[in-house]
């Protein structure tokens, strides 16, 4: 070899040597930048008094907490239980009065509670009810003015309840229903865009309610509305993969907000069970990945949340049903030891 070539050699092994440098430069920048996905605190909360499980309702009135049906791994439930989030500690309530359940949906109006479809293990249900905080009773209401179905969604207005999407035992569902108190009247909703889905979530921010996730046909879905609570619009958002980095997609997991931001969390991914928390802000439509919750990888959870505290509770993975419960500090350092 001439000393041409061995200087051309030279050349190249040194650009090589260059360019490994200034790749392992931007990767430690990168993992710089990436501290930022650390930041929000999950702090160990009560322990659930009764017997873990996946799938049961929740809603949230004040500082209270409500939860119940759900299954355990063996049978569907319809105990009722109360988390206090100032004193930190559960109670149980009157029994749930329908048919044993799983994948019921709940919202809140006037401060009471109502609770309604799901599944018994054998068929999809319809029926509703409602829970009366004051005095802990329940009644039975108009039957849901769709067909029967789980995995659905539920939320509210000050003043009316929504009901939407889901599984009929035949087909995955985008109808959605109103719910009318004061004449204890559904009356179904037009203007939904989006795809059928069942075992989606949602979140509320303000009079905005956020929906997205959820699974149809073997698939989990990439679509995200806001549907708002004053005009009754629904109004598309980017997509939940519209970037490579995000990996939001799943369905069985919970929404929540705090503040001015939403959350998803825990799931199924499409590869199992996660722990996985990502952010919206929506000012700019945009997502951010946090911190992981600490438990247990799971779907099936429920959150408790009431636009200032959040708590992510229950839920199974693989066929381990999880009691524990956790608040979430979005804001805060990681502390692994709280």
């Amino acid at each position: 070899m001439n000393e041409k070539n061995d200087i051309s050699l030279s050349k190249g092994f040194l650009s090589f040597v260059a360019l490994v440098m200034i790749l392992m430069l931007c990767y430690a920048c990168s993992n710089d930048d990436g501290d930022d996905d650390n930041i929000g605190n999950w702090v160990d909360r009560s322990v659930f008094n009764g017997t873990p499980r996946s799938g049961p309702f929740a809603f949230t009135v004040g500082n209270m907490g409500y939860m119940g049906t759900g299954f355990d791994g063996d049978d569907r439930l319809s105990d009722v239980w109360v988390y206090d989030m100032e004193g930190n500690f559960w109670a149980q309530l009157a029994d749930f009065p329908g048919t044993p359940r799983s994948s019921a949906v709940a919202f809140t109006i006037n401060n009471n509670g109502y609770v309604g479809l799901g599944y018994d293990g054998d068929d999809e249900l319809g029926d509703f009810y409602r829970y009366n905080i004051t005095t802990n009773t329940w009644d039975s209401i108009s039957p849901f003015g769709g067909s029967a179905r789980r995995g659905a969604v539920a939320f509210n207005s000050a003043t009316l309840g929504y009901v939407g999407t889901g599984f009929d035992g035949d087909n995955d569902k985008k109808d959605f229903w109103r719910y009318e108190p004061d004449s204890d009247t559904w009356l179904e909703l037009v203007g939904f865009g989006g795809n059928k889905r069942r075992d989606a979530a949602t979140f509320t921010i303000e009079n905005n309610v956020y929906l997205g996730t959820g699974v149809s046909n073997g698939l989990n879905q990439t679509d995200f509305w806001v549907f708002d609570l004053e005009t009754e619009q629904w109004r598309s958002l980017l997509d939940l993969d519209d970037d490579d980095d995000y990996f939001i997609l799943r369905n069985n997991g919970v929404g929540f907000s705090i503040g001015n931001r939403g959350y998803f969390a825990t799931g199924d991914s499409g590869f199992g069970a996660s722990v996985d928390v990502w952010e919206y802000n929506p000012s700019t439509d945009l997502w951010e990945e946090k911190t992981e919750y600490e438990g247990t990888t799971r779907q099936g959870a429920i959150a408790f949340y009431n636009g200032t505290r959040a708590f992510l509770a229950l839920g199974r993975s693989g066929n381990l049903y999880l009691d524990d419960n956790r608040e979430f500090f979005p804001n805060e350092e990681e502390d692994e030891d709280d």
